[in-house]
């Protein structure tokens, strides 16, 4: 049986794993860094914008040493870890006049992607200390936005890489394993929705959703160098009723397990969610199903 190893979603064979040992003996040299960097090289191993999947590689060539079926070289540097040391976003000094009335009042609104730019850290800061869940620090592709108006922010929406296995959403979508390995890049995940809680207006959260799904998969191929075709999210049935997304089309998928992604014990251990979609074209299934 040569197919015994797996690792997000590659399938790591004997040949795969003599490959390797074989690119260690030839660069006896080489940092772990380097190895993947070559690895990556080799196996044509690259993310849609064209950079080497270094860090997902080095977790591979990890897992494989610590399994024993490869010997890295010695750690030769042990950077400090910036995730573990950030500090939290502080607090922004913000006029919080109330605003309210109807949307049209609010008009035009703006929205901006504000990743790697000098509005980030109001983004963090909101969220920080608006929302419920606080702020974390995305991994992998994200967006971040923030909504203007009146010269004013009043919503902030981030969007990230879609987790890797959502039964109801995986029979909604109706994809092979493969189709789901080699595609999910094209699912983005809507991780944090705030209005900030000073500004009240009917149908504005909807309102923000529906443009926000008209920008999105344009500004994601800029980033990252492919589309978007469907978004989706999850509601917290014991705290909101997802009244704003039904409003902007989306559509119920099903429910959470509230086990979580790294359960071992297939028992529920966090609330379960609701979860819901948003097919931005029509012709997303053919496009997701592709193998």
């Amino acid at each position: 049986m040569s197919e015994v190893w797996k690792y997000r979603g590659r399938i790591i064979t004997v040949d795969d794993i003599t490959f390797i040992g074989n690119l260690i003996a030839a660069h006896p040299e080489a940092s772990r860094r380097a190895l993947s960097e070559k690895l990556c090289e080799a196996w044509q191993w690259k993310q849609a914008n064209g950079e080497l999947r270094d860090m997902v590689c080095r977790g591979l060539l990890l897992m494989m040493h610590r399994a024993g079926q490869i010997q890295l070289p010695p750690v030769r540097y042990r950077p400090p870890n910036p995730l573990a040391q950030r500090e939290r976003p502080a607090p922004m000094l913000l006029d919080t006049t109330p605003i309210g009335g109807p949307l049209s009042q609010l008009r035009p609104l703006d929205l901006k992607q504000v990743r790697r730019t000098g509005d980030e850290p109001l983004f963090n800061s909101l969220i920080e200390q608006h929302h419920y869940l606080g702020y974390e620090q995305p991994v992998g592709e994200h967006l971040k936005y923030v909504v203007w108006a009146q010269g004013r922010p009043i919503a902030c929406l981030a969007w990230s890489s879609a987790p890797r296995h959502l039964g109801c959403r995986d029979r909604f979508i109706g994809w092979s394993g493969e189709a789901r390995r080699r595609n999910i890049r094209f699912i983005a995940y809507n991780t944090r929705f705030l209005i900030v809680p000073w500004v009240r207006a009917p149908h504005l959260a909807s309102h923000i959703l529906g443009r926000i799904a008209q920008a999105l998969s344009e500004e994601w191929e800029r980033v990252y160098g492919h589309p978007i075709y469907f978004l989706e999210t999850f509601v917290d049935t014991e705290r909101f009723r997802g009244t704003c997304y039904r409003a902007a089309n989306w559509v119920v998928l099903g429910e959470t397990t509230g086990r979580g992604k790294d359960d071992q014990t297939h028992r529920p251990n966090r609330s379960i969610k609701q979860m819901l979609g948003y097919a931005l074209t029509p012709r997303f299934r053919q496009l997701l199903g592709e193998s």
